[in-house]
């Protein structure tokens, strides 16, 4: 099949799903969308078991998509620079503190903690995976994914700062996730330990990937504001989310955190000071355009991936046993920083609670995933990998709501979510 073949079965399972989706089911849309997608999956295989030739087709349809090409260098910079586009700076100054420790520090405690625990559970299942992979599969899982929280959290009506936290966190923890898993994929494939090493790698991916974009993000919001017509304005945006990820990729800079931080100077100084009405409303209206089409994409892929993955009874054991330790890897990676805030901010009793529960997993961990060296390692992590994340997204994704509202209710005195 050709390139536009493929955007176009796929585009069109993404308007099907969405369809069924909003007639009949009304869940939150990445919900809805993977479940339909997983569930499609799962009636190829089954139709394959039974002889039925559509089975292999579907499968070979999915083997040709490269998933981590896809979202890491396709859909990844669009759907950051939507999410960051329309998050409030001002919200996100007065939690940077927070924020900033959630999405670094948090991020490779998680990573160790995860590694740690996998290490010494996945042998109950006869899964031996070395030490150093181990970590590779909690740094890749640690991140939350903005694209599954923030569609999540709009139907939630979670309040503001909870919604600043997990949001902001979910913005930035995603580009320092993808830095500490390339550090230590260096160290698994290139033998790379030199502490200079990783501290100069972690230094130019993340440090340049902010630079990077505060700098893109200045010279697009001056040259937005030497011009009125809207169709360049946009036009610029577009250039600025594809070309800057690009530049950062060759630059190896993490592109991620370029977006992020290049979408948030957009989103409050262009929009402030560069952009008339008119522009404001036809930019705001074509990123959320964007990143509900690619949004359904992305999760319908998620939910068909399925399909290229190699499953064993003792990988799912281990995707099992793996969904209770990031559970208690992002509990424990939690409630450390809200015990050291605490000391001079009060938090609400059930902040720890909303915010694991509320730390999605999505397409990027498993892009992470399938970007490892091909093998039987690779292949454990990937389903492991996919395991967890749709549970997060499944399962996570529909009670969360619900644990929001329940704390909601119940009366308390006035302390931050």
């Amino acid at each position: 099949m050709s390139l536009m073949e493929t955007i176009t079965v796929l585009v069109c399972l993404s308007a099907l799903f969405s369809y069924v989706n909003e007639r009949f089911l009304d869940l939150p849309p990445t919900i809805g969308l993977m479940a339909l997608g997983l569930s499609f999956s799962l009636g190829m295989v089954a139709l394959g078991s039974l002889g039925v030739p559509v089975h292999r087709q579907a499968v070979a349809f999915m083997q040709r998509i490269d998933f981590t090409e896809t979202l890491m260098h396709g859909l990844l910079s669009f759907l950051l620079f939507a999410g960051a586009l329309h998050f409030n700076v001002r919200d996100l100054f007065g939690q940077k503190w927070f924020i900033g420790t959630l999405a670094s520090v948090g991020v490779v405690l998680s990573t160790g903690l995860v590694g740690a625990l996998a290490y010494y559970a996945f042998p109950i299942v006869n899964l031996e995976i070395p030490f150093l992979y181990c970590l590779l599969f909690g740094a890749l899982i640690s991140p939350t994914d903005p694209i599954a929280v923030l569609g999540i959290l709009k139907k939630a009506g979670a309040p503001k700062s909870l919604e600043t936290k997990i949001v902001g966190e979910s913005l930035f923890n995603d580009g320092v996730g993808v830095v500490v898993f390339l550090v230590l994929l260096g160290v698994a494939t290139r033998g790379m330990t030199s502490p200079a090493d990783i501290g100069l790698l972690f230094f130019e991916e993340a440090g340049g990937g902010a630079l990077l974009g505060t700098a893109l993000g200045f010279l697009t919001a001056y040259m937005m504001g030497t011009i009125d017509d809207y169709r360049v304005e946009i036009l610029l945006t577009l250039a600025l989310v594809m070309g800057g990820y690009a530049l950062a990729d060759a630059l190896h800079m993490s592109g991620p955190i370029a977006v992020v931080v290049a979408g948030l100077v957009i989103g409050s100084y262009a929009r402030r000071s560069a952009m008339s009405e008119t522009t404001r409303q036809y930019l705001d209206t074509f990123w959320e355009l964007v990143d509900e089409l690619l949004n359904a994409i992305l999760f319908v892929l998620i939910g068909l991936e399925v399909l290229a993955l190699t499953f064993e009874g003792r990988y799912l054991a281990a995707g099992l046993i793996g969904i209770p330790i990031v559970l208690a890897a992002r509990l424990i990676s939690i409630a450390l920083p809200l015990h050291l805030f605490g000391l001079w901010r009060r938090f609400s009793p059930h902040a720890a609670a909303i915010l694991t529960w509320g730390g999605l997993r999505g397409g990027i961990s498993v892009a992470m995933a399938l970007s490892l060296p091909p093998g039987r390692i690779r292949d454990a992590i990937v389903a492991v990998t996919y395991v967890v994340v749709a549970f997060s997204i499944l399962v996570q994704g529909l009670t969360i709501e619900r644990l929001i509202r329940a704390a909601s209710t119940e009366k308390e005195p006035a302390a931050e979510p």
